[in-house]
């Protein structure tokens, strides 16, 4: 994972800060410019950029970037941006689940991204992060895989999700998971009828009409919400300087509702129980309104149609 260097007084007085806030109000925020200390310090807002420890930074996302895919969606938190597209291919159901589709994922981390990914620098983070993706999508309810099934043990729809990391900025795993969850929001699947003839052997025959498609579901599609450890305090989405002070941080994948269905300790570091249970506690008072929020920029972005103006994954 990217790294960054930081003195000893600079790492006090990121964990000082921290220690010293208030809890902020969980939602997402975005700021232009950090806030202006007084020489002894506020009791609240003291992160380096001015968040609340339960803050986000301004999330920019973009869906339908890539025109070769089923569905695509960019995503910049502060400094870090996430490429995502998902590719349909029909494919034989596994032997275990013959009435449903399923998803694969392939993680790949750009040397632009940092030179730490150069050669094959990327390559372990690449498969930490499509296991965690494995994870928090092994379960009946995330998405509705039977929905995917053309053919009961014959044919069904595979989504290939491929996530490009463009850029790191901290907090890869919740803008990895926000990207996600956007690209197959925006995912449209050509509709399929199985025709069947006197013999009994099945044709496939595909749809020519682009609206003639498959909509998911993403209500169940849960999102991963960081909480960094700092001093005896917890953050969400941490910047590099603020993970470069952590030395463990837990990984929580909330539904919409408020459900936790995986978590993941990362770090060097050990967390104690009470510590645990409060962060899982905030991770999904934050993913709610995470999820809140991304809904809602979603919908209003499919509704404006052809007249909103694309940026692109090259803008």
């Amino acid at each position: 994972m990217a790294s960054v260097a930081l003195s000893e007084a600079e790492k006090v007085y990121i964990v000082h800060g921290v220690q010293e806030m208030g809890i902020g109000g969980g939602h997402l925020a975005c700021f232009s410019s950090p806030r202006v200390w007084e020489a002894q310090g506020e009791k609240e807002d003291l992160r380096v950029d001015g968040r609340g420890c339960e803050d986000y930074r301004c999330v920019d996302v973009e869906t339908d970037v890539v025109s070769n895919t089923s569905g695509s969606a960019r995503v910049k938190l502060g400094h870090t941006d996430i490429l995502v597209g998902v590719k349909a291919e029909m494919g034989t159901p596994k032997l275990e689940k013959p009435n449903e589709g399923y998803l694969e994922f392939f993680v790949d981390c750009s040397a632009n991204a940092t030179p730490e990914f150069e050669g094959r620098g990327g390559d372990d983070l690449g498969t930490e992060i499509a296991n965690t993706l494995y994870r928090i999508f092994n379960n009946k309810s995330s998405v509705d895989l039977k929905s995917l099934c053309i053919s009961p043990r014959e044919h069904c729809w595979i989504l290939y999700v491929d996530v490009l990391l463009l850029e790191c900025g901290g907090n890869l795993f919740d803008a990895i998971s926000i990207a996600v969850k956007a690209a197959l929001f925006n995912t449209r699947i050509p509709r399929v009828r199985v025709l069947e003839d006197e013999e009994g052997s099945k044709d496939i025959e595909l749809s020519d009409d682009p609206y003639d498609c498959i909509r998911l579901s993403v209500e169940n599609v849960p999102c991963i919400v960081t909480l960094c450890k700092i001093g005896y305090r917890h953050v969400v989405d941490a910047t590099l300087q603020e993970e470069a002070c952590s030395l463990a941080s837990l990984l929580v994948s909330v539904t919409s509702k408020g459900v936790v269905t995986c978590m993941r300790k990362v770090g060097k570091g050990s967390l104690d129980p009470e510590s645990i249970f409060e962060m899982m506690e905030t991770g999904k008072r934050v993913g709610k309104v995470l999820h809140t929020s991304l809904q809602n920029i979603l919908h209003k972005e499919e509704s404006l149609g052809t007249k909103r103006q694309k940026v692109g994954f090259l803008g």
